[in-house]
């Protein structure tokens, strides 16, 4: 039978811009306490740090395994699933999960996928550009008078969520089976990118006058969840328009 750990194996903890390398330590002992280990760092201020290798205490080997990259889409371009936490309401709403569902999809989507959890700054999270690239949002439930969580400790919070559904997964025995791979974040990136060069060449779509119609293409197409094939079709369809377009 898979164990817990190598439910988890495919499921990665990502951090943007941190400010403080305490967190990050933090965040890496978190990992170790619930049998994740890969990390990814996204431009922290601070690393590597003294203060990080404190406060991982016996966590070491997985804040020495971090990986460090530039922006968020070198961290999750191989991924099939993305989810960005944000505790605040967006102008266009999308498809949000508290943790505990976040965390059983997570480990379901895991069994033939990347999955990364995205964490944003101490201050003020991730931007609205940073959780476009995202399928999901993810929230932690609080208390609507105090609801500021430390990002070390929002880290916490889901990888214990992440433990106790690859648990019931491994219960229960019941896996999301699927006969293509999702497609990764790479893919669909590539995807949208082809999408609005169609659709401008058309003149459907005017790049000076959006409206929004970018952002809500994504959201449409980032709840589907595409496998590879799927996105293939939509690439080869907008390909044949463009052949049948006027030189």
């Amino acid at each position: 039978m898979t164990s817990v750990d190598q439910m988890l194996a495919n499921i990665r903890v990502v951090l943007v811009n941190t400010d403080h390398p305490g967190n990050i330590g933090g965040a890496a002992r978190a990992l170790k306490n619930m049998g994740l280990t890969e990390f990814y760092l996204v431009d922290p201020k601070e690393y590597p740090s003294e203060r990080a290798r404190w406060r991982a205490a016996g966590a070491q080997d997985v804040l020495d395994g971090a990986i460090v990259v530039p922006e968020l889409k070198d961290a999750i371009a191989d991924c099939g699933l993305v989810f960005g936490t944000s505790a605040r309401q967006r102008t266009i709403p999308w498809t949000v999960l508290d943790v505990r569902e976040a965390a059983l999809k997570a480990v379901e989507s895991s069994v033939n996928n990347k999955v990364a959890l995205v964490f944003g700054r101490e201050d003020r999270g991730l931007t609205n550009e940073e959780l476009q690239q995202c399928q999901i949002h993810l929230s932690i439930p609080s208390d609507e008078e105090y609801g500021v969580l430390n990002v070390a400790a929002a880290v916490q919070v889901v990888c214990y969520e992440l433990r106790m559904a690859a648990l019931a997964e491994i219960e229960q025995e019941s896996k999301e089976q699927w006969d293509i791979e999702y497609a990764t974040a790479e893919d669909v990136e590539r995807l949208y990118q082809h999408m609005e060069k169609v659709m401008t060449e058309v003149g459907f779509y005017d790049p000076n006058i959006p409206k929004q119609l970018s952002t809500r293409v994504r959201r449409l197409l980032g709840r589907s969840r595409m496998d590879r094939m799927e996105v293939n079709i939509l690439r080869g369809f907008m390909a044949a328009v463009e052949r049948k377009m006027p030189d």
